[in-house]
């Protein structure tokens, strides 16, 4: 028969030692090899790339043989910024993608609050908001560029011979069009906004016997108030960026009223054969776009602190 004996107890005048500590978590960070080789490969490298062309005197004849070619140091920045349209080409592309950004707030938010309730076809009128977004944009600037031509639909249908795609009304048919294709961007945003609203605020807000602009002004919009600022700002350097729809709308080279940043940068590299004066613009493209970004990611941060 075995016998149990107790643990002596414990000394008098004696406390209990302090709690071993617990070994530090090995995290493995051999997981982010491949976003770090990615970002490496598809964001570094090209922007070192980018960085050293516009330090040099790269042209057609120092092609073969560029890194070789003569090196000028800011010689390409001060051109560009001196010598060539590229003032006047960020003046016009952050004036109409401003212009264009504000425009479509109201009509985004309405087409979402439109189609936020519940009716037979919802779907269907949802779809269609969304074909200018969707459809590709060579698409769109041939379809527009046709209907805007001197003997296309749109002057047949006003009775006049207007030039929509050169002169002065090319910036306006440039705004309107790049409006007509990127207001479902703040229509979507806004939807998800919308839908992220709970019910209960929702009936609270009748229980209270709030009418229908209390209740946007008072539920909706506090809610929306984030949402709406990042979809701007996304929106912003959406129309900033935008190349394709210019190329096609008014091809190259531009009209002056037209003549975008992005559209300058590729008559520069791939007409012109000026690569180190297009790497220097494309650089001084990416401060400008760098800036609503840093807005961009410290709303991001503010957004998840008031979470």
């Amino acid at each position: 028969m075995a016998i149990e004996t107790a643990a002596p107890p414990a000394a008098r005048g004696t406390t209990p030692g302090p709690p071993a500590r617990r070994r530090p978590r090995h995290r493995p960070l051999w997981m982010l090899t491949p976003g770090g080789v990615l970002l490496v490969l598809v964001i570094l490298v090209p922007l070192g790339v980018a960085l050293t062309v516009s330090l040099l005197d790269l042209d057609q004849y120092t092609l073969r043989e560029w890194t070789g070619a003569p090196f000028i140091a800011l010689d390409n920045y001060v051109e560009a910024v001196t010598d060539t349209p590229l003032p006047h080409a960020i003046w016009v592309s952050v004036g109409y993608s401003a212009l264009v950004t504000v425009a479509t707030l109201p009509i985004g938010l309405a087409a979402a609050l439109a189609t936020q309730q519940r009716f037979k076809g919802r779907a269907l009128v949802r779809s269609a908001f969304l074909i200018p977004y969707v459809l590709p944009a060579f698409v769109v600037g041939t379809v527009w560029r046709t209907i805007l031509m001197p003997s296309g639909p749109a002057n047949s249908l006003l009775g006049d011979e207007r030039l929509w795609l050169n002169g002065p009304d090319s910036y306006w048919t440039l705004v309107v069009v790049q409006l007509w294709t990127s207001w479902p961007l703040l229509y979507l945003l806004a939807a998800s906004g919308l839908q992220s609203i709970a019910e209960e605020v929702h009936e609270a807000a009748a229980l209270d016997g709030a009418g229908w602009w209390a209740k946007l002004r008072h539920v909706v919009f506090p809610h929306l108030r984030g949402v709406l600022a990042l979809a701007l700002i996304i929106a912003f350097l959406h129309n900033l960026n935008s190349f394709t729809l210019p190329y096609v709308l008014f091809g190259v080279p531009a009209p002056h009223d037209v003549e975008v940043l992005p559209v300058l940068t590729y008559v520069e590299s791939f007409q012109n054969f000026r690569f180190g004066l297009s790497a220097a613009m494309a650089v001084l493209s990416l401060v400008l776009v760098a800036i609503p970004l840093s807005v961009y990611l410290r709303a991001v941060r503010l957004n998840q602190h008031e979470d």
